[in-house]
């Protein structure tokens, strides 16, 4: 039995698909105009744990996660400017070529990351048609206005409204003005944004991505394309659907309204959402310069799968502190993991039943993956032919994603230029020489080695 916290209903619940063997699952994704960083790819990071532990209990699995190209302003109460547009500006670039570039190294990252890729990845400005149809819909059931400047969804005809957040619409913080136009209620938001018109001060096609719709030419709210895209592609309602708890509040509420309002059901049967991951304690940002991409932690040395080795180690509904002595605490465990197992022989058939079960237990009660930790190294101890022990690992880590195949009964061979390097290190080290002997350690790195220096001598591993 898998148990799952759905923040809708603030409890755990029995999973019980709409559909036997089969999963139908939406993972809020990116908005393609910056570099995702490390907080962002622990969202990511939990939508693919619960999706491999899904397939390990048996599952067939249909994730979606769309890419966010329009819509999506620097506010989230409907102000500001579209992301895109700012983007645009710092880049001077088409704001078509800056999503294909984000969105690839988004891609990247994930592969980096040994994320699983999605089924489908939907652009919002590839399903405008859509987005028009559902916010017609809206129009038609009576739950839409148009201001100055849009159309906006008018949460007061919705009597559950604030269902996912448990706040009531009066409890919710939000601006009524917005420019050019007036909510009738504060947490009415967007559908459809009119393009500023020229006598504005707004230029001919400085969006680019804007389009002619009943309304006028525009271009959709943040919010429509998740309703309308999961519609389309996992029909309503689905099983589960994942994000940040920075979503609750506002655009998952949001989406829930929208759906129920245009299909009158429930758009997904399970929500989840993943903490926030702090750095030494505080908020991320790029003011404070503590905003990390997974590039830059690779520059400084570590180990990506080290950084997934480190949010595995948390649960995904308790807040995580990055540190960078955490990320090295990870890759020491990690390196120690894969030295290990390095020995052991790969030709078992039979794994460690009990082991495997207890493992699965950890991770059906609601992704339970500290305590799987736990039972990868209680089976890492436990007196058993290695190979028993290896057929169990590798069970394991179709959940963990460490790619620990590439390490299991493969002896490390240090080609003789490392050799040489570590070599001379050691020797500088002896004339306490500490400026050479760092320089020598980077140069090993840069190989793709770590050597670590023992009472027995040094010792080279694989990054």
């Amino acid at each position: 039995m898998i148990r799952l916290y759905n923040t809708l209903t603030r409890q755990k619940e029995e999973f019980r698909p709409l559909h036997e063997g089969k999963v139908g699952m939406y993972s809020c994704g990116p908005t393609v105009y910056w570099f995702a960083h490390i907080g962002n790819m622990r969202s990511f990071l939990f939508a693919d744990v619960l999706r491999r532990t899904l397939e390990l209990n048996g599952y067939e699995v249909k994730q979606v996660m769309n890419i966010t190209d329009v819509g999506h302003l620097t506010g989230d109460m409907d102000d500001g400017e579209d992301k895109m547009i700012v983007a645009m500006k710092r880049e001077g670039k088409t704001a078509y070529e800056i999503a294909e570039f984000y969105t690839a190294a988004f891609k990247k990252d994930l592969e980096t990351l040994n994320i699983k890729p999605a089924n489908i990845y939907p652009k919002a400005t590839d399903h405008i048609a859509e987005q028009i149809d559902m916010i017609q819909t809206l129009e038609k059931n009576g739950f839409t206005y148009q201001t100055s400047d849009g159309v906006y969804f008018d949460t007061s005809k919705l009597a559950d409204y604030g269902r996912l957040s448990g706040q009531k619409s009066e409890e919710k913080k939000a601006g009524a003005r917005v420019e050019m136009g007036k909510k009738r209620n504060t947490t009415d938001f967007a559908l459809w944004k009119l393009s500023p018109s020229i006598g504005s001060g707004h230029q001919p096609h400085e969006r680019l991505m804007e389009w002619s719709s009943p309304w006028g030419i525009g271009f959709p709210g943040w919010h429509i394309e998740c309703s309308a895209m999961s519609l389309k592609y996992l029909d309503v309602p689905f099983d589960i659907h994942t994000g940040g708890v920075d979503h609750i509040a506002v655009h998952h509420e949001n989406e829930i309204a929208q759906t129920m309002g245009a299909e009158g059901v429930l758009e997904a049967n399970i929500w989840m959402h993943n903490e926030f991951l702090t750095v030494d304690d505080g908020k991320m940002s790029k003011s404070l310069g503590n905003l990390f991409t997974v590039d830059e932690i690779v520059a400084k040395g570590y180990d990506p799968l080290a950084y997934r080795y480190f949010v595995l180690g948390g649960h995904y509904r308790s807040k995580l502190n990055f540190t960078f002595e955490a990320l090295d605490a990870a890759q020491n465990a990690l390196h120690k993991l894969r030295e290990m197992i390095r020995s052991w022989t790969v030709s078992g058939k039979i794994g460690c039943a009990d082991l495997e079960s207890e493992f699965l237990a950890a991770l059906n009660d609601d992704l339970g993956t500290p305590q799987a930790l736990a039972v990868v190294w209680k089976l890492v101890d436990e007196d058993l032919p290695t190979e028993v022990k290896a057929k169990t690992l590798l069970w394991m880590d179709r959940v963990l994603g460490l790619n620990l195949e590439e390490y299991l009964g493969h002896t490390l061979n240090i080609p003789e230029q490392i050799q040489q390097l570590v070599q001379e290190r050691e020797a500088v080290r002896k004339q306490k020489d500490w400026i050479r002997s760092d320089e020598l350690r980077d140069q090993i790195q840069d190989f793709g080695y770590v050597v670590e220096d023992t009472d027995q001598g040094p010792q080279v591993k694989t990054l």
